[in-house]
């Protein structure tokens, strides 16, 4: 955790850190829908019949992983942020409760484990509440961050999440530190989420390798703690309910988290709490406007630093 270190010239992070480290714990479990799942078998199934062995795979996640990620959490005074699909929740709301009373954020995935980009905005909006009202019912938590499924909302998103309340997004894998996007002369917070350290992206059941996931998060952490002596620098870390929740996969992150709380100025947080510090620091994070490539991904010029 947190400890002394010699003063530097500007403070990136609360109390001096020089690394921020957040993790994401997605409950999409029971969100999913019952024919078509992506899954452990390879080969779809056809006719639109039920799934069942998938369904299973699924609630793994919430008969076993995220109860297990949670005790793992609590062994290491680590908090998240869990990205919470409606129906998911709606499907087992003392599971969300029980994320909640351990001290973790409740965000919202979606209405159900699906896309949303191809709604109108109306109708994705309307999405997205859902999720949000599922959340607050089951919680009583306000929900100030979106996910949406594999990233992709639509044109409108940041418009429709400030109009619902929301403060940050994390749909967007260009930097490893938050900035701010004016919407409508308000700032708003994306807090970059991450492929390459994520579990149903980079590290897939097939071709499962515990040490070189373990060498991959030392590696990581290591270069982002070398540079955060300079600037301001975040590792994210994905972990999905059915994926990372396996006896092997929280031995591995067990061992990880050993490695990096052992190392002095590192602030674990939730991204609820990375947003409301980068909006209190909002001269030390890059201001990016809404034509950046950061944002559409196509070339054009960059907006100043703040």
């Amino acid at each position: 955790m947190l400890g002394p270190m010699e003063k530097q010239e500007r403070t990136f992070w609360p109390r001096g850190a020089r690394l921020a480290v957040s993790l994401s714990l997605m409950f999409e479990a029971g969100g999913q829908p019952v024919s078509g799942a992506g899954g452990a078998i390879p080969e779809p199934i056809r006719g639109g019949r039920i799934d069942l062995p998938t369904n299973a795979f699924f609630a793994y996640g919430y008969y076993e992983g995220i109860p297990r990620l949670l005790d793992l959490l609590n062994k290491h005074e680590i908090k998240l942020s869990s990205f919470m699909v409606g129906r998911a929740v709606q499907t087992n709301p003392e599971l969300a409760r029980e994320i909640v009373r351990r001290g973790h954020e409740a965000a919202a995935h979606g209405g159900t484990w699906e896309n949303s980009y191809l709604l109108s905005r109306d109708e994705e909006k309307r999405f997205i509440a859902d999720s949000v009202e599922a959340i607050q019912h089951a919680t009583g938590e306000a929900v100030l961050g979106w996910n949406a499924y594999w990233m992709r909302s639509s044109v409108h998103i940041l418009e429709t999440l400030q109009e619902l309340g929301f403060i940050y997004q994390i749909d967007e894998p260009s930097r490893d530190e938050p900035f701010i996007i004016p919407v409508r002369g308000r700032d708003f917070v994306t807090v970059p989420y991450t492929f390459h350290m994520n579990d149903v992206v980079s590290f897939p059941l097939e071709g499962w390798n515990a040490a070189a996931y373990e060498q991959a998060l030392r590696d990581e952490f290591d270069q982002l703690y070398e540079e955060g002596a300079r600037r301001r620098r975040m590792m994210v870390i994905s972990l999905h309910d059915r994926i990372s929740g396996h006896p092997s996969r929280v031995r591995s992150l067990d061992r990880f988290l050993d490695y990096a709380r052992g190392k002095p100025d590192v602030w674990f947080a939730r991204k609820d709490e990375i947003a409301a510090y980068v909006l209190e620091h909002r001269s030390d994070t890059p201001i990016v406007d809404r034509g950046s490539p950061l944002v559409t991904g196509l070339p054009g010029p960059m907006s100043r630093t703040g």
